[in-house]
């Protein structure tokens, strides 16, 4: 395929606004409508000149794209997905990719059996901080990987949670909206998880989810890794405050994630490494260096990417299936949370 890539864009929220603002800067494609019924998106799109729609029906009765994203709300994310697959249309779908993994199993199948490719927008992928951080785990520097540590600490406010009433909802607490981009990247690092065992405790707001939760996770490789989150915790140590991705969130100078190994240790997104260039021994100084990278907006690697799917010049670097183990993952958070039992992840 070449020329021009067409693409739609579904949902106008603070994720699809963002999305939108990046496919304007891309060369090779073009916004040519967006669905949503909402009044701010009308204003939006006719300040934009972009075509809109109340729904996908009524926008594919018009268009024909070449892409459609979906920054729709979670359990949205099937039936659009479903209806775009079955016009032959590729699709990126917001994380996570549906509210069940039996839900987001059928559609990975149903995609992989019709040969349309869809991509699931865990953004943090492309951000060159993680895939350099890759590249050192690959390289041997640190030696084995023994354990890793994933922080997400942070303060919503009342506002945001006023601004939308499902996210007071059960299952719209953080470990559902939040741990999804966090589980990605430990699996990204580490592979598959096989158990965890979880501990969550209910919203001091009176909200019917959670709002802070913690879980050990064994890896199968041998790995122990430890996750944390909270969306009710004024603090520096989440993905958000520390990587400079988004503008919105006012940047600090500390690490979210950390992983250790047999040879040394690395935090990211600050990239310090630490070892022992001598002798491995706790009474002997460590040493430090920061590992270089080249800055790059994250969302705009992935529509990028996204287009070059569609092309079919390059796989999806986070496929439906790679969006499913993620889920798979994430519900078994949410079995030992309440079972308070270890639970295996099937994969």
């Amino acid at each position: 395929m070449s020329g021009t890539i067409k693409l739609v864009l579904v949902g106008l929220g603070l994720v699809g606004r963002r999305h939108a603002d990046v496919i304007c800067k891309t060369k090779d494609a073009k916004l040519v409508a967006v669905v949503d019924p909402s009044e701010d998106a009308h204003n939006y799109a006719r300040k934009k000149s972009l075509k809109i729609y109340s729904s996908l029906e009524d926008m594919f009765i018009e268009q024909s794209p070449d892409g459609i994203i979906l920054a729709t709300p979670t359990l949205m994310h099937i039936e659009q997905g479903f209806y775009c697959i079955q016009r032959n249309c590729p699709v990126m779908i917001e994380k996570p990719i549906a509210g069940s993994s039996a839900e987001a199993l059928a559609l990975v199948e149903k995609s992989e059996n019709l040969g349309v490719s869809v991509l699931v927008g865990h953004h943090r992928r492309y951000n060159p901080i993680i895939q350099r951080a890759s590249e050192v785990i690959l390289s041997g520097k640190i030696g084995k990987v023994r354990a890793i540590h994933a922080n997400c600490w942070f303060y919503k406010s009342d506002e945001y949670f006023d601004a939308a009433e499902w996210r007071k909802k059960s299952g719209a607490g953080p470990i559902s909206v939040n741990l999804a981009h966090d589980i990605d990247l430990l699996r990204y690092f580490c592979g598959e998880i096989d158990f965890v065992q979880a501990q969550a405790v209910e919203s001091i707001r009176g909200f019917e989810n959670e709002d802070v939760a913690g879980a050990l996770l064994r890896f199968r490789n041998g790995v122990i890794g430890t996750i944390s989150v909270s969306d009710s915790i004024v603090s520096p140590w989440s993905w958000e405050m520390t990587s400079k991705e988004n503008p919105v969130y006012p940047p600090t100078s500390e690490s979210c994630y950390f992983i250790g190994g047999s040879h040394g240790s690395l935090s990211i997104p600050d990239l310090t490494l630490w070892g022992q260039n001598s002798e491995r021994d706790w009474w002997k100084p460590l040493e430090t260096a920061s590992m270089d990278y080249e800055t790059a907006d994250p969302l705009y690697n992935q529509i990028v990417h996204f287009i070059n799917v569609i092309k079919k010049i390059e796989n999806p670097v986070v496929s439906g299936r790679e969006g499913l183990l993620t889920l798979k993952v994430i519900e078994a958070i949410k079995k030992s949370a309440l079972t308070h039992q270890s639970v295996k992840v099937e994969t």
